[in-house]
């Protein structure tokens, strides 16, 4: 009862952590045009300070796979929550630009961290559970999104500064993440003696099972081949995503006719039906399996861009927008999800890898579907997210067995399964 409470709570924490993480990166990201107002930004300059954030954080989730080798990842991800907050709070207390800069590296390099280990503890954790619960967890950050949005665009309505629109947001989520972590579970260490005494023995060469299309190693090291295919899928949804909130506005006013107001909708649309669809995305890798789940996601991503792309309207493009929220929502959580597969005796390290790649579609996406759209059309730009998002069906059972509704079969069986239990969260 014990482990199970535990259990709960960590999962609670989690959480609240991929809430609060939503909703910083969202405030930072809806109120970039005040940043350079505040700082006297140039246009040309812009595009440096806005790509020196995923590369920092990509240099960071890199050095986080050496630390949590030394240290639990609930202890970085207690730490560095509290710098991304603060850090969050220097790029709206300063006023001039080196200290805007270094407030933006400060955030760049502590973010990368915490997706990491925020990542790690939420494998780690569903492998307690012995079922899937990553999606909730992105859910969170979905949630927290919308809120910071939510919050950015009413500072903006009120005209209100930076500096009061982002310090009660910190004043309120630091000491509720502080507070929060001390319930933060690092299930996976503990758990890896545990599943390896209740975990089915898997099949050998002579048994009549199918062969598992995962070849996963119980060892403490990750062998990049196998990881490549998920760190292709984990790049193709953050293109096909960085696409929708950078270029979706863009495309209904300038493309589809659409008046200012209205084309500030479809990232709404598409915020609100990414956190509808991960929220009942775990129930789904539990009945038809994860391999099932992205390959429907993949599919319906491509059918959203292609329904952009092909519009006649307005209204039809925000149809698209849509289904693209419904369809690029499982991808990445499951992603994570399929690396702790994968890895079962490395996932932590395999994660940190992983997780570059979030950095790397972030920062391919936007000048991608730009350049493209510049030499030829937006419309045809549309296709390359289309097309990329269709190759992730090529990867699908890097997810996991085809059948499988636990993932790769190392997680606890069904009659152990903590979530199962009549007192779950």
């Amino acid at each position: 009862m014990t482990s199970d409470v535990r259990l709960r709570h960590g999962r609670v924490s989690l959480g609240l952590s991929f809430f609060a993480q939503g909703a910083a990166f969202a405030l930072l990201v809806t109120r970039i045009p005040a940043i350079q107002d505040r700082y006297g930004i140039s246009d040309g300059l812009l595009p440096a300070f806005l790509a020196a954030v995923p590369v920092l954080a990509g240099v960071s989730s890199v050095a986080t796979e050496q630390l949590v080798a030394r240290v639990r990842p609930s202890v970085v991800l207690r730490w560095v929550q509290s710098v991304v907050l603060l850090a969050l709070l220097g790029v709206a207390a300063g006023s001039r630009l080196w200290q805007v800069a270094v407030a933006l590296g400060v955030f760049g390099l502590s973010v990368g961290a915490l997706d990491a280990s925020m990542n790690m503890l939420g494998v780690s954790l569903q492998r307690a559970y012995g079922r899937s619960i990553m999606l909730g967890f992105h859910a969170a950050y979905s949630l927290g999104g919308i809120a910071g949005a939510s919050l950015a665009w009413a500072g903006a309505h009120w005209d209100l500064s930076l500096l009061m629109s982002y310090w009660p947001v910190v004043t309120v989520l630091l000491p509720l993440c502080l507070v929060a972590s001390r319930w933060y579970a690092d299930a996976q260490r503990d758990a890896t003696a545990a599943t390896s005494s209740t975990a089915p023995t898997p099949p050998t060469a002579s048994t009549n099972s199918a062969p598992s299309a995962v070849h996963s190693t119980d060892g403490g090291s990750v062998v990049f081949k196998l990881l490549l295919p998920l760190c292709l899928v984990m790049a193709f949804a953050y293109i096909g995503d960085s696409t929708v909130s950078n270029w979706s506005a863009k495309y209904l006013q300038d493309v589809l006719g659409s008046s200012e107001q209205l084309s500030t909708v479809p990232y709404n649309v598409y915020m609100v039906t990414t956190l509808l669809g991960r929220a009942v995305g775990d129930f789904g890798v539990r009945r038809f399996g994860a391999v099932a789940v992205v390959r429907f996601g993949s599919v319906l991503a491509a059918v959203g861009f292609a329904v952009v792309a092909s519009a006649s309207g307005p209204w039809v493009g925000m149809l698209g927008f849509t289904l693209l929220g419904f369809g690029l929502c499982v991808i990445v959580p499951q992603t994570f999800a399929a690396a702790g597969r994968l890895f079962p005796g490395a996932s932590d390290a395999a994660i940190a890898r992983l997780n570059i790649f979030n950095y790397v579609g972030f920062l391919i996406g936007s000048p991608l579907v730009g350049a493209i759209g510049d030499a030829w059309n937006y419309r045809g730009a549309m296709l390359v997210p289309m097309v990329l998002v269709l190759a992730t069906l090529l990867y699908a059972r890097s997810f996991g067995n085809g059948d499988a509704r636990y993932g790769g079969g190392h997680e606890r069986p069904r009659t152990v399964d903590v979530g199962r239990r009549s007192n779950e969260v």
